[in-house]
C-alpha cells in the first residue's frame, strides 16, 4: 500500500521496534483490569500496593519533561494517566516510549497506583509493551473531529475519538436487550425466519433482488418477516416475536435507512386494542430503563410516556387540518381535485391510497409530538389489517407516532383467507398499473390461512428510531454502526 509521510514515519518505528527484537502486534495481553475496575477500587489497590496490568490505546499529546513522561490511554471502560519515570522504567523504555510510541498506539502498562498532587488518578509505570502499533495518525484537529460524513465513514475512527458515540451504541444495545426482556417476561418465544424469501411481503415496499446458483431461482432480501410469522401462529405457536434486520430497496433520509432493524411481535387472541396496551407499556419501561424516568428530551420536546397515549383519527385528522373529507372523496381524481382546489403543496401519488397518505404526512404527522395511536387507515392503505366492523372503508390498525416520527404498524391481522386473497389481487392489479411497492401474492400464506389463525395482534417496531429517540439524535445514520452512504470518489 502507499503510504503517506506521516505514515511513513510511523513505520519507520515500527521497524525500529522489530529491529530490537519486538513484536509490535502481540498475539495477546495480560491485563489484569479494565480502567473502569481500577478507578472504582483505586483507594483499595493502593492501600495493598497492589501491582496492576492496564491495556489501552494513548489518547490525546504526550508530555515529556525531562527524565519525566506524561500521557493517557483508554480502554472500553474508561481513561487513565500513565506516569513514566526513567528511574522506574528504565532507560532503554523511556527512550523507547519517547521516540516510538505515539498517539492512538494500543500498550499495556504495568505497574502501581498513586494520586499526583493534583489529585488524578495515575499509574507509575514499571513495564510496558507495544499490542498495536497505529500506523495511522489521529485526523487534524481530532479532538473535534464533526466532520459527519467523515465520521460516518470511518466509524471506527469515529468510535475511537468520540466518547458520546460509543455511548449511544451501549445504550441501543441496552435498549434491544430491554425489548427483548419485556417480551420474554409477558410469554413470547423469540424465533428465527427466512432472510432469503422466495416471494417478498409483510410490507409495501421494493425489495433488493438476488440469485440462488443451484437452485436456479431469484430470491429477495426480506422486507418484513410478518407473514412468516403469522404462518406460526397459525401453526398454534401464541406469542412469537423477531428483532431482524429487514431491506427496503428506497430513498435515504433522515429517518430511512435501505438495511435496518425491527422488532415484530404477534400475539394470537389478542386485536389492536390489546397491542396498543403493549405498545405503551414497552416505551414506558424502555424510557425508564435508559434514563430512569418516563419523560425523555428529544430535539427540544419532552417527550411523556408516563400518560395514556393520545388516539387520533386519520379521517378526521385531515379534515381538521385541511378541510378535506377523504370519506367522501373516495376515488383519486376527485381527491387530487379537492386537494389542488384547496391550494395544497403535495406530489400527486398514482393511487388513491398513498394519495391519503401523502396528505396525513405532509399535514398531520408533523404535527404530532406527544405519543399518539393514529388510527383508522383506509383499507387500500392495509392490505393485512382487518376492517372495521362498523366501517368498512377503514381498518383496525393504528401507527405509533413520536415527535413527528412514525415509529411502527400495528393492526388486527386478517384472518380470512378469502379476503386475504381478495386484498392481494388488489395489490397485484396496483402493482400492475405502476405501483412497484405493491404486495405480491402469496399462496402459502393464503394456505397457512386455510388452516385457521385465531383472532391475532401484530405489531413492528423500528428499532433505529427507538434508539434516535432514546438518544436525542435527530438521524438514524447516528445510531446504525455503518450506514448506506454513496461510494466515495
Amino acid at each position: 500500500m502507499e503510504l503517506n509521510e506521516l505514515q511513513q514515519q510511523r513505520l519507520a518505528k515500527l521497524e525500529r521496534l522489530r529491529a530490537a527484537g519486538l513484536d509490535p502486534f502481540p498475539p495477546r495481553s495480560h491485563r489484569t483490569h479494565t480502567i473502569a475496575d481500577t478507578l472504582a477500587q483505586f483507594d483499595e489497590l493502593i492501600a495493598r500496593e497492589a501491582q496492576v496490568t492496564l491495556a489501552g490505546r494513548i489518547m490525546g499529546a504526550r508530555r515529556v519533561m525531562g527524565k519525566l513522561a506524561f500521557a493517557h490511554i483508554a480502554d472500553e471502560t474508561g481513561s487513565i494517566q500513565l506516569w513514566v519515570s526513567k528511574a522506574d522504567l528504565g532507560d532503554e523504555w523511556f527512550t523507547r516510549f519517547r521516540d516510538d510510541i505515539d498517539t492512538f498506539d494500543i500498550v499495556e502498562v504495568s505497574g502501581t497506583l498513586r494520586r499526583t498532587k493534583t489529585g488524578e488518578p495515575s499509574i507509575f509505570v514499571q513495564q510496558m509493551a507495544v499490542l498495536a502499533k497505529a500506523l495511522n495518525p489521529p485526523p487534524e484537529k481530532w479532538h473535534g473531529l464533526t466532520d459527519v460524513e467523515a465520521r460516518l465513514r470511518e466509524r471506527y475512527l469515529d468510535l475511537i475519538v468520540n466518547d458520546e458515540v460509543r455511548e449511544i451504541f451501549r445504550t441501543r444495545a441496552k435498549i434491544i436487550t430491554t425489548m427483548r426482556r419485556f417480551l420474554d417476561e409477558r410469554g413470547f418465544i423469540e424465533v428465527e425466519t427466512p432472510t432469503l424469501q422466495p416471494i417478498y411481503g409483510g410490507a409495501s415496499a421494493r425489495p433488493f433482488i438476488t440469485h440462488h446458483n443451484q437452485l436456479k431461482q431469484n430470491l429477495y432480501l426480506r422486507i418484513a418477516v410478518e407473514l412468516y410469522l403469522k404462518r406460526l401462529i397459525a401453526g398454534g405457536m401464541g406469542r412469537v416475536y423477531e428483532i431482524s434486520k429487514v431491506f427496503r430497496n428506497e430513498g435515504v433520509d433522515r429517518t430511512h435507512n435501505p438495511e435496518f432493524t425491527m422488532m415484530e411481535c404477534y400475539q394470537a387472541f389478542a386485536d389492536y386494542n390489546d397491542i396498543m396496551q403493549l405498545v405503551e407499556d414497552m416505551f414506558r419501561t424502555l424510557a425508564q430503563e435508559v434514563h430512569g424516568s418516563t419523560s425523555v428530551e428529544y430535539q427540544g420536546h419532552t417527550i411523556d410516556f408516563g400518560q395514556t397515549w393520545q388516539r387520533v383519527s386519520i379521517p378526521e385528522a385531515i379534515v381538521e387540518k385541511t378541510g378535506i373529507d377523504i370519506m367522501q372523496l373516495t376515488e383519486l381524481v376527485p381527491l387530487q381535485q379537492a386537494i389542488r382546489a384547496a391550494g395544497l403543496k403535495l406530489d400527486m401519488k398514482p393511487s388513491w391510497g398513498k394519495q391519503v397518505d401523502e396528505l396525513f404526512s405532509e399535514y398531520v404527522q408533523p404535527l404530532l409530538i406527544q405519543p399518539t395511536f393514529i388510527l383508522d387507515h383506509p383499507v387500500a392503505l392495509s392490505p393485512l389489517a382487518k376492517k372495521r366492523l362498523d366501517q368498512p372503508l377503514l381498518t383496525e390498525r393504528f401507527e405509533p407516532i413520536i415527535a413527528g416520527m412514525e415509529m411502527g404498524n400495528a393492526f388486527t391481522e386478517l384472518n380470512d383467507p378469502l379476503d386475504q386473497e381478495q386484498r392481494f389481487l388488489e395489490q397485484g392489479r396496483a402493482y400492475d398499473a405502476g405501483d412497484d411497492e405493491a404486495q405480491q401474492m402469496d399462496r402459502d400464506y393464503l394456505n397457512a390461512l386455510m388452516y385457521g389463525m385465531p383472532p391475532t395482534g401484530g405489531l413492528g417496531i423500528g428499532v433505529d428510531r427507538v434508539v434516535m429517540l432514546l438518544t436525542n439524535q435527530s438521524t438514524i445514520r447516528e445510531v446504525v454502526l455503518f450506514p448506506h452512504l454513496r461510494q466515495s470518489e
